[in-house]
Order: C-alpha cells, then structure tokens, then sequence
C-alpha cells in the first residue's frame, strides 16, 4: 500500500509532512541591504550543501520591512526545527513563519 496521508515519525514525534518536501520559510527583518543575504544564511546552515530550490524578496507597503520566502528540500522536522530556532533567536529577524 501507498505511504499519501501516512503521518511520518521522525524521533518520536509525529508530523503531517513526508520528507523530503519542498518547505517555504518566510522569514521577516528590516529591510537593510543584506538581509536577504543574512536570512538565507540562516537557513543553509542547516541544509549542508544543498541550495535554496528559491529565494524571493517583498518589501512592506512602506518599505522598512523585508519579507524573505526561502524554498528548501526538508530532510527532516528536526532539521526545521533548527532553522526555526536559528531564526528566532537571531537579532535582525522580526519574524519567522
């Protein structure tokens, strides 16, 4: 029988997703020149070797935010789990989502 619909287990915890997914990760700061730069950063340090399948960039209505979409491959919940808490605890980072 076929795995669609199957909750995956990774290290004890359930999740809805089956890995590998493509995962978007938006992530929200002010928009300074390099924060695009800076937030996927981020996030490739928990993804090895492996690029962005994208990256894509809004600026708020007044233009003092930057909304930064970083589509990755998911090997893992623990792995999100790790970009998330990277993200968080990050001083230019208002937001992650």
């Amino acid at each position: 029988p076929g795995t669609e619909g199957r909750r995956m287990s990774y290290e004890g915890e359930d999740t809805l997703l089956e890995f590998p997914p493509p995962f978007p990760i938006k992530v929200m700061g002010r928009n300074d020149a390099d924060f695009e730069a800076h937030a996927t950063a981020l996030v490739r340090a928990h993804t090895g070797d492996k690029a962005p399948l994208s990256v894509a960039s809004r600026e708020s209505r007044n233009g003092g935010f930057l909304s930064v979409t970083i589509e990755i491959t998911a090997e893992s919940k623990a792995q999100l789990d790790a970009i998330y808490e990277a993200l968080t605890a990050d001083d230019q980072v208002v937001m992650a989502l």
